[in-house]
């Protein structure tokens, strides 16, 4: 299987303080106009997505639905994503098709490092190894193989810019 890690494109800041201002934040005009263009990227590159799973985080809900002109299959939203990757998280992927996770880092990034290395903290646990595989907003990590701890290979870590050249 293929599974896409998608960061949510460029957000306005939050009108207010607290969870919920954060939570309700949208997509600023200029992440959206970036953003069809990763879209428009990944269609030259020949993607179709059976599935999306998408964090309830205002913002990542607007991306995946830039993302479904893409998507073949249904979206699903999952709180798993705006939180600390989780056991639970690695239960609703999908172990077939092609995939898209839509979501927030530090949250991606650490996601990445458990599927490729089989662990999120160095040897010296300092330092997250998820810091090693930073996605910008709006970026997209391919992977390919079991979506368990280790079972995964980088095929092409993108950031946005990439679509915009």
């Amino acid at each position: 299987m293929e599974l896409l890690l998608v960061r949510h494109a460029l957000a306005l800041p939050p009108e207010g303080e607290g969870e919920e201002a954060d939570h309700l934040r949208p997509l600023a005009p200029r992440g959206v106009r970036r953003f069809r263009k990763v879209v428009r990227g990944l269609r030259g590159l020949g993607v179709k997505l059976d599935r999306i799973l998408t964090s309830p985080k205002r913002r990542a809900l607007e991306t995946a639905e830039l993302l479904a002109d893409l998507l073949q299959g249904e979206t699903r939203v999952t709180p798993l994503l705006a939180a600390p990757p989780s056991e639970a998280l690695l239960a609703e992927i999908p172990h077939q098709g092609r995939v898209a996770l839509v979501g927030h880092e530090p949250y991606l990034s650490t996601l990445l490092a458990w599927l490729l290395l089989g662990d999120f903290m160095g040897a010296s646990a300092r330092e997250p190894l998820g810091a090693r595989f930073p996605l910008k907003k709006g970026g997209v990590a391919w992977l390919e193989g079991n979506p368990v701890p280790g079972g995964m290979v980088l095929k092409a870590l993108l950031p946005p810019k990439v679509f915009r050249l």
